[in-house]
């Protein structure tokens, strides 16, 4: 079994570029215009050919040529564009590994993501800080394959059923994705709380006081590893975290999104 401490001190710290910092503020910023998320995009010209790209693909469903971050973001809205920067951003920042599905990975970053945001809307918790902490939650595991690439063979292990991972990474690290995730997270000036339900997402009953935000992205990401448009797997869920975030069943199955409806900027 490994410490935080003695896991980064193996650790090549990945850095987030300037734009997704700026990007990142702005999702706690209620007055963030269309504008000036199009401004901080701009300032990378290779993140804006990818959106662009993207707004012209077929996921967009436009019939018109969008020629613009401007018009991307008319057609597809703000939120969607910022998320989907922001997506390419991460995933700029970590190389490919042997034995990750490297779509599949960042599909599931999206989805979990996606799921936390809808989840928060039920519970109460915030939407922007759902998003952003489901997103990240996987890249904690993207650093074990530095410390220890046997382990990060044996955890990618297919198939990916709901928590696996969790179990394989506690059997053979002692640690979650999400504790590595969250100093990552510190490492990188991100706000506390985000860290804070990162790290506590694997078993967010375990310790009082409850942490909403963890319970929402500890859902999310069950949701994530079992692709499904069947408002059935909620049945699934673990009912003490269900009933913790106050979420009726009801409200999640006439609400419940499809998975295809969080696209990665692959």
């Amino acid at each position: 079994m490994i410490s935080i401490a003695n896991f980064f001190s193996d650790v090549r710290l990945p850095t987030i570029s300037d734009v997704a910092h700026a990007l990142i503020a702005t999702l706690d910023n209620e007055d963030a215009s269309a504008k000036s998320v199009a401004a901080i995009i701009a300032r990378d010209p290779a993140l804006t050919a990818k959106l662009m790209r993207l707004a012209n693909s077929a996921r967009f469903g436009s019939s018109r040529n969008v020629s613009s971050l401007d018009d991307a973001i008319a057609l597809a809205g703000m939120s969607h564009i910022r998320t989907l920067a922001l997506a390419a951003c991460f995933a700029e920042s970590f190389p490919a590994l042997p034995g990750l599905d490297t779509d599949e990975f960042w599909q599931s970053s999206m989805a979990c993501a996606g799921y936390a945001k809808w989840l928060a809307n039920g519970a109460g918790a915030d939407p922007s800080d759902a998003w952003l902490s489901g997103m990240v939650l996987r890249l904690g595991e993207l650093l074990i394959y530095q410390v220890a690439p046997g382990a990060f063979a044996e955890i990618e292990q297919l198939p990916h059923l709901p928590g696996a991972r969790w179990e394989r990474e506690q059997r053979l690290l002692g640690l979650s994705e999400g504790q590595i995730t969250a100093e990552l997270c510190r490492r990188w000036n991100f706000p506390a709380r985000i860290a804070e339900a990162v790290e506590r997402s694997s078993d967010p009953m375990a310790t009082p006081p409850f942490c909403k935000l963890a319970g929402v992205v500890h859902l999310a990401s069950l949701l994530a590893d079992t692709p499904s448009d069947d408002p059935a797997i909620l049945e699934t869920l673990p009912a003490d975290v269900v009933a913790a975030l106050g979420l009726g069943m009801d409200w999640m199955r006439a609400r419940f999104p499809t998975h295809a409806s969080f696209a990665a900027a692959a």
